[in-house]
């Protein structure tokens, strides 16, 4: 067949009207029901507390120490997360998620150091009582989970939480929290970065939402080393004060290069007094290298030697796993760096539960999520509620601030 011979091409079709074949909406597949709008974030005192969990506090007032439980008669679901290098925790390898155990019954959380751990044995014995845990071979085995931050250098080192303190805490738990100077934020403190002399008082924080019967709550003891800030506006909340103007805050990294300069200047000028046998030009050295009006004695001991460590608790009426509660745990620190500057360091025992009573089905990232961002409110609570104490003033009583971190160009430190 010659091109000349070839039937005519057929006329194209005229375009079809875009209403006969509209778009896919973006909505398509998606349930037809109105989006549920996110509530308020309730905190303090009216946090809500997911059904089966109960909250108490015991505290020594006058030499700044106690303890915060929580308890979950019936058993909880848990995870836990460490992220910081140095931690205190009891019964933490039980919730890795390869392990046996899959329900606990309390976490305690306490000041005191390592020697805040006796709490959690005054829980075990409160809990046994009652006949709350596994029952083997005749007896009952109640789980108590638990971690400490240190508040030594605040009040009388000498007082720590025990087993007397710890049972003391389950027998006022209840269904509502209290926040402020309270259990385990009785001795707690944030901005130590040039020593507990130019520190401030925080505590114990929470804050709740409720969204369409999931319910989800945080309980954080704050005792960070540097400054607390809101990510929203960059002020900050508490942290290291100005030397120069204790009514003021230093901005954090300022903190850590003044900490990590002044110390080794020290300590190399006190020993090249010391080499010709002159202790008085050595401490006379290390005196004038401080920081004007910076505590000596905390400058040279510098970050690394003014423990810390926040601890929170997460709770949840979802049904999850333990592999599940671990992640929750996980995201729930994304609180920790939205609102402490610097966290998770290497003298910091930051560390997170996370539990779960079963009650209603939900994703464990909505569940993660949300922890995360009652974390850092509950951190903000922990600045706000907390009252000045053993000659460290809260954030109630600085007239103001400082250094707006939105506006921080790190060419100026």
């Amino acid at each position: 067949m010659t091109p000349s011979s070839l039937p005519p091409r057929p006329a194209p079709s005229p375009p079809e009207s875009p209403s006969e074949h509209p778009a896919p909406s973006l909505s398509e597949g998606f349930s037809k029901r109105p989006a549920p709008s996110l509530p308020r974030i309730l905190r303090g005192s009216d946090t809500p507390l997911p059904e089966g969990f109960t909250v108490g506090n015991a505290q020594d007032s006058l030499a700044g120490t106690g303890c915060t439980v929580i308890c979950c008669p019936e058993g909880a679901v848990a995870g836990m997360a460490v992220r910081g290098g140095a931690p205190a925790t009891r019964e933490s390898d039980l919730l890795a998620p390869e392990n046996t155990v899959q329900k606990i019954h309390a976490v305690m959380l306490s000041g005191g150091s390592a020697y805040g751990l006796d709490a959690a044995a005054g829980a075990m014995r409160w809990l046994e009582e009652r006949k709350m845990g596994f029952f083997l071979a005749g007896q009952y085995v109640p789980i108590v989970c638990g971690a400490s931050l240190f508040d030594l250098s605040i009040g009388d080192a000498r007082a720590r939480p025990d087993a007397e303190m710890g049972y003391a805490a389950c027998e006022t738990a209840s269904d509502r929290v209290v926040c402020g100077n309270v259990g385990a934020g009785a001795g707690a403190s944030v901005g130590k970065l040039l020593g507990t002399t130019f520190a401030m008082k925080t505590g114990l924080g929470a804050a709740g939402i409720t969204i369409e019967g999931l319910t989800v709550s945080a309980l954080v003891a704050l005792n960070a080393s540097g400054a607390v800030t809101d990510r929203a506006s960059g002020t900050m909340l508490a942290g290291v004060r100005d030397p120069a103007d204790p009514q003021r805050l230093l901005d954090p990294l300022l903190a850590l290069l003044l900490d990590a300069t002044s110390a080794p200047r020290e300590a190399a000028d006190a020993g090249a007094a010391a080499d010709v046998g002159d202790a008085t030009d050595a401490g006379a050295a290390a005196e004038q290298r401080t920081p004007r009006g910076a505590d000596p004695e905390g400058a040279a001991r510098g970050a690394g030697q003014v423990t810390n460590t926040t601890i929170a608790c997460i709770l949840t009426n979802a049904a999850l796993s333990k592999p599940d509660m671990s992640r929750v745990a996980s995201m729930a620190h994304d609180g920790f760096a939205r609102a402490l500057e610097p966290a998770h360091t290497s003298f910091d025992g930051d560390a997170i539960f996370a539990l779960a009573a079963g009650q209603h089905s939900a994703s464990a990232d909505l569940v993660g999520v949300l922890a995360a961002l009652l974390t850092e409110a509950a951190i903000h609570e922990a600045v706000l509620c907390a009252e000045g104490a053993f000659g460290l003033p809260a954030a109630r009583d600085l007239v103001r601030t400082g250094t707006n971190l939105l506006d921080r160009e790190l060419k100026t430190l």
